[in-house]
């Protein structure tokens, strides 16, 4: 997202898993306003929920979040298959 590193727990990680699958099914429907609502409802989920870590604490990632103004066509490189997260 390049807003630094975020710690999920396991509940907010399955509902962003829940939304990555949204995010993917848009991409292949070819629904751009679907895509829109999932993808900053993912990112909501992320900064609100999830445990912001602090320039000093460093962890190997999972998952690398496209930026927030990612477009519809760059979506579709990094939203397919099993998207972001492989359930």
């Amino acid at each position: 997202m390049g807003e630094g590193q975020y710690r999920l727990a396991d509940d907010v990680r399955e509902r962003v898993n829940e939304l990555d699958n949204q995010v993917v099914a848009a991409v292949d429907g070819d629904d751009e306003d679907a895509f829109h609502e999932a993808f900053e409802e993912m990112l909501d989920v992320i900064r609100k929920e999830g445990e912001h870590l602090g320039d000093e604490e460093i962890e190997t990632s999972d998952v690398i979040v496209p930026p927030a103004d990612t477009s519809m066509a760059e979506a579709t490189a990094e939203f397919s298959g099993e998207g972001l997260i492989p359930d």
